[in-house]
């Protein structure tokens, strides 16, 4: 017997699998910060154990963005997700990042929430210098 791929009313062309989804969030993040005059320094770097989607520097900040791509009708907010033991993941990685590659410019930890229906981004929500190292063992 041959079962359907997909339910009723649901069709390839706006089915997403959640990496092409979190792909166009962070797309989208890097496009809002390049109009405001940052520069990509690096996307996606990682280290065992930690992940930053964006890093981006306008001359003042060294910001180390974490994008959250959520659909509209989601439970959990993109701000949420980012709980104290991603933070401190993000802060480890953010360390390992600025022994690599040293900078003058200021640190900050930037969170960004996409809405996406479909393929379409519907708003991006950002916080800037959304938390920072209190608390934790690491110092820039």
């Amino acid at each position: 017997m041959v079962y359907p791929m997909f339910t009723a009313g649901l069709s390839l062309k706006n089915y997403m699998t959640r990496s092409e989804t979190g792909k166009l969030g962070e797309d989208s993040v890097c496009s809002y910060l390049i109009e405001r005059g940052y520069t990509i320094t690096a996307r996606n770097y990682r280290i065992k154990g930690g992940e930053i989607d964006i890093i981006a520097e306008n001359g003042d900040y060294l910001a180390f963005v974490e994008v959250k791509a959520r659909k509209p009708d989601s439970l959990v907010s993109g701000f949420e997700a980012v709980n104290k033991r991603k933070r401190g993941l993000i802060i480890k990685t953010a360390a390992d990042y600025c022994c690599k590659h040293p900078s003058m410019l200021q640190p900050r930890f930037d969170v960004a929430q996409v809405i996406i229906d479909g393929d379409k981004v519907l708003s991006i929500d950002y916080i800037f210098n959304a938390y920072d190292t209190t608390g934790y063992n690491f110092i820039f």
